[in-house]
């Protein structure tokens, strides 16, 4: 049976040695597609200059990734079951080196936007692949935990990793690396992906759901879109609001539709299981927080502390260590004994208390004492509950469905970080400017004035992000209700094989 040739039945899975190693090249593609989603935002202002992009333009190169990205996950994930998934994971690594190569090269602002589209398309089919083929390879409990914690470090950690190696492309070579840089990258997973990774065929009898592909892809375009106009636009601009309008419209009709699909793009059963709800839901809101926190802190560092671009990514690197520990050395261990909601509850405590420190930053803030405990805290928080909502969501689904749901559990933590970033974005920008105007009743002091005012807005909107990460404690706390593996939670079944 080919199933048993391949590593995703339980016994034969564990007893291949290479297995490992596969887990290094899903890592390594995983990896990169996290880092991209950051790695330019250092190199923005270079980028900016070179090609002469305005300020109402740039905010393009971010979202134009953020958006074909998580508008099309859904797709993604039901062609990588539809067709297989080692093969779309190829597929992908492929067309993102290429879209990087041809980003880096640009020489206009709209093919930078359109190269880091094309990038989001390509994302788009290799995150759901490589989250998939980790759910029917590691199906044994204890190497389940070590591979998803693993796996949730490299998801929290890669945006703060995105920084560091962004400050230290742009500062010694120059911002074009920092696409040119996932070559190399991509061309080393896809020779691992050959050599080390297996599938069983993919579902070509089954028919791909084009009414559902349209409403659900078009439903998040618009809200994505509608939430990365709303910040230079404002959240009444009727381009805003009708974006919003259609989002909910199309969205609304995209799940009355798979109720009737013969071929559903997404099966309502897989969002019906309170766990897997559960997780899609705190992983979206616990990235809102996160992603905005981010902007403001790569922002506070380099404008108002004064600092280059690599020694911001650098300021960062404590982080990006506790969301690791957070993930192996915690979650891993403890997610065979405690329930799921056990390490996520608390996870999104410290990662609140970490943001209400941060609340309190000035000016003159020092970072070995009032930036650096909140950024540890955040990593622990952001650690603790990754882990446990990968590892909780894709577990005993069948192998047809693994594809859509590990593009769900996706779609979640990108459009979280989309609606993150323009929201907070929003709320600091208009905060700071109310503050100014309110302030600057002596012109002498009006450089100082400005610094207080941008601070301040950093600080309202952190304020923001700490209730929304307490809320996706509290959504943890109430609908992730599965028990540790080892008491027989769903995380504890092999993937079934399938019926034919």
């Amino acid at each position: 049976m080919s199933a048993t040739r391949t590593g995703e039945s339980a016994a034969p899975g564990q007893a291949d040695p290479r297995r490992w190693w596969g887990l290094v090249v899903i890592a390594l593609a995983q990896l990169m597609v996290v880092l991209d989603a950051t790695i330019v935002n250092i190199a923005l202002p270079s980028a900016q200059r070179d090609l002469g992009m305005s300020d109402g333009n740039r905010q393009w190169v971010i979202t134009a990734y953020t958006l074909a990205f998580g508008g099309l996950l859904l797709l993604g994930g039901r062609v990588a079951d539809l067709v297989g998934r080692k093969r779309t994971f190829v597929i992908g690594l492929i067309g993102f080196a290429a879209a990087s190569a041809f980003g880096g090269a640009a020489t206009t602002p709209a093919m930078l936007f359109g190269a880091r589209a094309l990038q989001g398309v390509f994302a788009a089919v290799l995150a759901p692949s490589a989250l998939s083929l980790l759910t029917t390879t590691f199906t044994d409990p204890r190497e389940r935990g070590k591979a998803f914690g693993i796996y949730g470090a490299l998801a929290g950690s890669g945006a703060a990793v995105g920084f560091i190696v962004g400050g230290v492309l742009t500062e010694y070579l120059n911002w074009r690396w920092c696409l040119y840089v996932n070559i190399p990258i991509a061309v080393i997973a896809v020779i691992g992906a050959f050599a080390l990774l297996h599938d069983r065929p993919g579902h070509t009898g089954a028919r791909l759901d084009v009414p559902g592909v349209v409403l659900g892809c078009g439903g998040l375009v618009a809200l994505v879109y509608g939430f990365s106009e709303a910040q230079p636009r404002g959240w009444t601009d009727p381009l805003v609001l009708a974006l919003f309008a259609a989002g909910v419209v199309l969205l609304a009709v995209f799940v009355w539709w798979q109720t009737r699909a013969p071929s559903p793009l997404l099966p309502l059963h897989i969002i019906r299981d309170r766990n897997r709800a559960g997780c899609f839901l705190t992983m979206m809101l616990a990235v809102i927080g996160m992603f905005g926190l981010f902007l403001f802190m790569t922002y506070y560092l380099q404008v108002i502390l004064g600092y280059s671009p690599v020694k911001t990514g650098l300021a960062f690197l404590p982080m990006t260590a506790a969301i690791v520990i957070g993930s192996t050395q915690i979650s891993a261990r403890l997610l065979r004994h405690v329930g799921p909601r056990m390490l996520m509850v608390p996870g999104m405590l410290l990662a609140s208390g970490g943001m209400v420190i941060l609340t309190q930053m000035t000016v003159d803030s020092a970072y070995a004492s009032e930036i650096l405990p909140a950024l540890i805290l955040m990593g622990l928080g952001m650690g603790l509950t990754f882990m446990p909502v990968f590892s909780t969501a894709t577990a005993g689904v069948a192998p047809q469905d693994s594809g859509v749901t590990s593009a769900t559990v996706n779609t979640s933590q990108q459009v979280g970080g989309s609606i993150g970033t323009a929201l907070l974005n929003t709320v600091a920008t208009s905060t700071s400017a109310s503050w100014i105007t309110s302030h600057l009743t002596d012109p002498t002091r009006r450089e100082q004035v400005v610094r207080e005012g941008i601070v301040h807005g950093y600080t309202v909107a952190i304020w923001l992000a700490a209730g929304i990460m307490l809320l996706a404690g509290l959504v943890a706390g109430l609908m992730v209700t599965a028990k540790a593996p080892k008491h027989g939670a769903p995380a504890d079944r092999p993937v079934p094989e399938p019926v034919a």
